[in-house]
């Protein structure tokens, strides 16, 4: 091989890099010079398989956003009946070491326009630090004005936030549940916004759209919120007006809880609890609905860190559905539809460990496909690359025009640095998908909520918050080696003219650099100083095998 690329320099004449490299299209002297053998191929045939697997997943977005506007008369706006007495509601607050969101998310929980006297409210605390204290002095404080609200304290925290869930349904007074998280703030109209569509009695749940209190707070929670708007524009507004299934988010919901036991109640075997007994429950024929119109607010994590552990838990979890759900889902009645959408949407994270596979094989790729022939390379790799990463730049393009359309052509600045992150979070989430998929358990870990909004606010909550970081381990250091790495491929890349790659191939150095310097600079360097695991860690237990 090397003495092959000695001969195509050599052949190379020394002029204009842009002159070169069409002279190389067309100079017959290049043609022959390279023969396929055996260890080209063990390495091309994986690495095809990869960008054909990726470039699928890619495709589908495009169907996402064809079903969000062939099913666009299928929005759900108004209800379609009304009740003529408003049926009694619970809302449930599953809380974990919140202490500086708490009394936030109380206040909004008791100030919704909903009659005192059908409305019952459980903080459902598992926490093992000082929220306990704050948490009861405010559920005092309005129990004293009035609400009807009760603390309810575990100390095992078995089932982590399934298991808080499913042990307030025992003293649940209501025929329906809302479920809000603790960095969560609905308007005051919420409820009535919800509780009429619920008068149709097939439907078991309804979903309203997340947004964001600091969405303009950091570079960083700029691009979270083009992410999630991704998901609550298109995902779940394709997939709702299709009739395919979707799934509860774990807050800004309500459930018919007839529907939660009928489907088996709140189980703790995955991750996203949320999702599994939505799949659980829309295969016993419940009905899901989706106001897209109807917002919420919610708190997006401000620190690198923070929004690490909130998306390994989603990728982990969705992987852990998809074993557990996804054979139901295929021996159903349902249509063939149905089961491909589902397929997509629950091993959508897969595509994580097959992004590591693609940076192993990517240099040696490049190698021999330098020698096979650049027209191969424009005509094969370069769509396939296209499909896997245009198809994400269309995807949220399409969302904030649909949200802000006005001024939904500055997500174009955006655009490189969503896609950089998407790659950076590549090393964590491939670890929750590969222990997903052997089988290994571990803890629920929550995201850190610290009451922050804007620059001016941060500092007395986030240091006092440092005690919730994780600890960091190796993950960031091998984010910083795998974009060194990436960096020689783009050097490699220059030096032999192949400069259709580079901007792809410098997302991937920024995404891994950025991901893992911001997580060194934001975390603890525990891997080198030893300290002493966070308050929160310490109680943490092996997670639950089983349901």
């Amino acid at each position: 091989m090397l003495t092959h690329f000695a001969a195509i320099l050599a052949l190379a004449p020394r002029a204009n890099p842009v002159v070169q490299f069409l002279q190389k299209q067309t100079n017959p002297a290049f043609k022959g010079l390279y023969q396929l053998n055996g260890f080209d191929l063990a390495l091309l045939i994986p690495y095809f398989i990869v960008l054909i697997i990726l470039a699928s997943y890619g495709f589908h977005r495009y169907q996402l956003v064809w079903m969000y506007y062939k099913y666009r008369k299928n929005k759900t706006t108004e209800p379609k009946q009304h009740f003529a007495e408003l049926p009694r509601v619970t809302i449930q607050l599953p809380i974990f070491n919140e202490q500086f969101v708490v009394e936030r998310l109380v206040e909004s929980i008791c100030s919704l326009e909903y009659p005192r006297d059908r409305l019952d409210i459980q903080l459902l605390d598992d926490s093992t630090d000082e929220t306990v204290k704050v948490a009861a002095e405010v559920v005092e404080r309005y129990r004293a004005k009035g609400h009807d609200i009760v603390h309810v304290h575990r100390t095992d925290r078995s089932g982590f936030k399934a298991g808080a869930l499913e042990n307030g349904l025992k003293t649940a007074k209501g025929e329906f549940v809302a479920i809000f998280d603790a960095d969560f703030t609905p308007p005051a109209d919420w409820i009535m916004r919800v509780i009429h569509h619920f008068a149709e009695p097939g439907i078991g749940m309804v979903q309203t759209r997340w947004t964001h209190i600091n969405r303009h707070y950091s570079f960083l929670t700029e691009v979270e919120a083009i992410l999630l708007d991704g998901h609550f524009v298109l995902e779940h507004g394709g997939r709702s007006r299709a009739g395919v299934f979707f799934n509860f988010n774990g807050t800004a919901g309500m459930w018919r809880i007839k529907a939660i036991e009928e489907a088996g109640g709140w189980q703790h075997d995955t991750l996203t609890e949320d999702t599994d007994l939505s799949y659980r429950c829309q295969l016993k024929g419940w009905k899901f609905l989706y106001l897209q119109d109807v917002e919420c607010p919610a708190e997006l994590p401000i620190e690198m860190t923070a929004f690490k552990t909130q998306q390994v838990r989603w990728a982990k979890g969705l992987i852990q559905c998809s074993i557990k759900d996804l054979p139901k889902v295929m021996k159903s009645d349902v249509s063939l539809h149905e089961k491909i959408e589902a397929w997509y949407h629950l091993t959508a994270n897969i595509s994580y460990p097959l992004m590591i596979a693609l940076s192993v094989l990517l240099l040696p790729a490049m190698v021999i496909r330098f020698y096979q022939g650049w027209f191969q390379m424009m005509y094969i790799d370069v769509p396939l690359f296209l499909a896997s990463t245009f198809s994400i730049s269309s995807f949220y393009l399409v969302s904030q025009k649909e949200l802000f359309p006005t001024r939904w052509w500055r997500t174009f600045f955006y655009l490189p640095f969503l896609m950089a992150l998407g790659i950076g979070l590549t090393i964590t989430n491939s670890k929750g998908v590969i222990e997903a998929l052997v089988g290994k358990q571990t803890a629920f870990a929550r995201t850190p909520k610290y009451s922050v909004q804007t620059k001016g606010e941060k500092s007395m909550a986030v240091k006092a918050a440092k005690k919730y970081r994780k600890r960091l381990g190796l993950i960031p250091w091998i984010e910083l080696a795998v974009g060194t790495y990436f960096a020689s491929t783009v050097w490699y890349a220059i030096a032999n003219e192949n400069y259709i790659t580079v901007p792809f191939l410098i997302l991937f150095v920024y995404g891994y650099w950025y991901t893992g310097l911001m997580s060194l600079l934001q975390g603890r360097f525990d891997f080198f100083s030893g300290i002493k695991r966070s308050n929160e860690e310490e109680h943490i237990k092996p997670f639950p095998v089983g349901v």
